[in-house]
């Protein structure tokens, strides 16, 4: 029998953390912020850069969309009031190009914006992709989106892969283009009956495209990134080294927190991971490199990102202070969401060139 996955997880990160070590790669701190930008957010989940000192970003909690000029500190809202016709749920945002789009659940449709906030068009979603929202688009028009399985009554639908699909520009014709390992899910009984559900602090596969159609998998279970060429090839990419992270009693605890009172009961029933993954998250720097956002301990001072070549190999790790987290980057910059007192506060860090590979002859 298959071991599970968070079994898989465990394990290959104990091999690493006891096995060889590779060279540590440059580590690089982001201090201090060049510019501050206030907003009254409650969270920002992803951005886009628009050139200059401009940004976009997404606060799906507020159903809203931000567009920071770090210049002059202000924030503006596209497509500003609740009852503007052309943003009604946003959940998605990426630039491509010279146009921003924004995947909007409520209308079902992405829209597209001049990188200045004026709207210009839309492009429905359509039964082809199962109704799903796009997150990349490349040089040739396609569009890139992730398509879970159906997780069915009872979220057994959970165990089967997800899969990055390519569509055409009227979102039709989807083909595979990667294939996503499942979510770690375990079975959970109560008085309503059995359950699948997916195990707190687990992970999941990050992927992300390049404008010639390059694509790249951060591999949650083997903790790696690979790459997909133009042409269809995939390349391995090298093991990264990590931190093995328990998931301790404190971190339940912070978990459990975020929920209403009402609700903490029901929470604490759900099935936790007994290590944390070795990325959370991943994001595309105009470079044409990998970040992946690296998991935390609850006593950490910064935020680590290791930063993954073309070639699948570590170039360096870049640490940011405090509690905020990357959600864009720049050829120079690095935007980061960081909570505060009166809501998601948005600063701009420099980010000094990458080390140029090491020659290997």
């Amino acid at each position: 029998m298959r071991a599970p996955p968070h079994a898989l997880l465990a394990t290959a990160l104990l091999l690493a953390a006891c096995g060889e070590k590779p060279a540590p790669a440059p580590v690089v701190t982001l201090s201090p912020a060049r510019d501050t930008i206030p907003t009254q957010f409650t969270d920002v989940t992803t951005g886009a850069w628009l050139g200059g000192s401009s940004w976009a970003v997404l606060a799906p909690p507020d159903e809203r969309v931000g567009l920071a000029d770090a210049g002059t500190g202000k924030l503006r809202e596209l497509a500003a009031g609740r009852t503007a016709k052309e943003l009604r749920n946003p959940s998605t945002l990426f630039r491509a190009g010279d146009t921003l789009y924004v995947g909007d659940w409520g209308l079902r449709r992405v829209s597209k914006w001049t990188l200045d906030g004026r709207f210009a068009g839309a492009v429905p979603t359509t039964d082809a992709v199962r109704g799903a929202l796009p997150t990349a688009r490349d040089a040739e028009a396609r569009y890139y989106l992730e398509l879970r399985p159906r997780p069915g009554p009872d979220g057994s639908g959970n165990r089967d892969s997800a899969a990055v699909l390519r569509a055409g520009p009227a979102l039709e014709r989807a083909d595979t283009a990667a294939r996503l390992a499942p979510f770690d899910i375990a079975k959970v009984t109560s008085d309503a009956g059995e359950r699948f559900e997916r195990r707190v602090f687990s992970g999941a596969d990050v992927w992300g495209v390049l404008p010639d159609g390059s694509l790249w998998v951060g591999r949650v279970y083997d903790n790696r990134v690979d790459w997909r060429d133009p042409a269809g090839a995939w390349h391995r990419g090298d093991p990264l080294p990590d931190r093995v992270l328990e998931v301790t009693r404190y971190d339940r605890e912070l978990f459990v927190r975020r929920f209403p009172p009402e609700l903490r009961s029901t929470a604490e029933q759900l099935p936790f991971a007994p290590v944390k993954p070795p990325f959370e998250d991943g994001l595309t720097s105009p470079t044409g490199d990998a970040w992946l956002e690296k998991s935390r301990a609850p006593v950490d001072s910064s935020r680590r990102y290791h930063v993954v070549d073309r070639r699948g190999k570590l170039r360096e790790e870049v640490r940011v202070p405090g509690q905020g987290r990357i959600v864009a980057l720049s050829p120079g910059a690095a935007l980061v969401a960081e909570p505060s007192r009166d809501g998601i506060r948005l600063l701009v860090f420099d980010v000094p060139a990458a080390p140029a590979p090491a020659d290997k002859r």
